[in-house]
């Protein structure tokens, strides 16, 4: 009876033991870890006071510090450049030739730029890009700079994506289907929606439904598709309200950029739907808000 007592004894007494050295090990761990981070402490702080005192020192570590931060940065920088920059030399040339600094233009044509600019809230710099573009492109075709941007301002109010309902495509509202001939030199159909190609485009065609037609007003109406009709909707009269618009302000005239398109009587009294406003917003004025002949008489008259 007393043999398991004893066994019983020294296994508690053991345990006591037991608990007492772990306590006492972990006690001893806890003072060195203070006395180690106190000592740690100190020396940072000693370190930190030499340091403050040595110039050179200090600019060491800054510099060692900065290069750390900044090898860290670049591979970051590295992944996202690759968004910003341009494929090659040619898109980067692209995109120049698409915008130009107004102040680079005469004052005829800077006057016009910021004109056009202020009337259909577009940026000035592709507005000065097309401007300069119509003085070239006129001269050579022997027409106004002010009739082409004025047909500009009618079909697309510069917007070089807009499309009618009939496919006409565009700043000029070009029928791409049917003048994908003349974008051949330029690449193709798809340089129907690069600004400066449009405006060449558009003016050929435009020049050619003049020589047609015998008259800048018959060769608007061919131009819309109207030839065959009896009205065009009042489109000539806009751009012809526009065209003297635009060379007054090339005169050197003021003339207010909230200036009404004024349309003969006889077509207002014709038209099924009320004449655009200036400041509507529609994409393709000239297309889609006004009754014109089909298509099909834009196709063989303009062709």
């Amino acid at each position: 009876m007393t043999e398991p007592h004893w066994w019983l004894r020294m296994a508690q007494a053991a345990r006591r033991s037991g608990g007492i050295f772990l306590r006492d090990v972990g006690h001893g761990l806890l003072d060195v870890s203070h006395n180690m981070l106190a000592l740690l402490g100190l020396l940072v702080v000693a370190a930190v006071v030499f340091a403050g005192g040595r110039a050179d020192l200090r600019h060491a570590v800054e510099q060692r510090a900065l290069d750390w931060l900044q090898q860290r940065h670049a591979p970051r920088v590295e992944e996202l450049a690759f968004v910003a920059e341009p494929d090659g030399p040619e898109s980067a040339a692209l995109a120049q030739a698409l915008a130009a600094d107004p102040a680079d233009l005469n004052r005829q044509q800077a006057a016009v730029a910021k004109w056009l600019s202020r009337r259909y809230r577009v940026a000035p710099e592709p507005v000065a890009r097309l401007v300069q573009e119509a003085w070239a492109v006129g001269q050579r075709a022997k027409l106004e700079p002010t009739l082409i941007l004025a047909v500009m301002a009618i079909e697309s109010r510069f917007n070089p994506f807009a499309q009618s309902s009939v496919g006409a495509q565009g700043l000029m509202q070009v029928m791409t289907r049917v003048h994908d001939d003349k974008y051949e030199v330029f690449g193709g159909r798809l340089a129907a929606f690069d600004p400066v190609t449009n405006l060449r485009v558009g003016v050929q065609v435009l020049k050619e439904c003049i020589a047609r037609a015998g008259s800048l007003e018959a060769g608007l109406k061919y131009y819309v598709g109207s030839a065959n009709a009896a009205d065009d909707g009042g489109y000539a009269a806009k751009v012809l309200a526009e065209h003297r618009h635009l060379a007054r302000v090339a005169a050197g005239e003021t003339v207010p950029v909230s200036a009404p398109l004024v349309v003969s009587e006889p077509a207002v009294a014709e038209r099924s739907t009320p004449a655009v406003p200036v400041g509507a917003g529609s994409a393709a004025a000239g297309r889609d808000t006004a009754p014109l002949a089909p298509a099909a008489d834009k196709v063989a008259l303009a062709g």
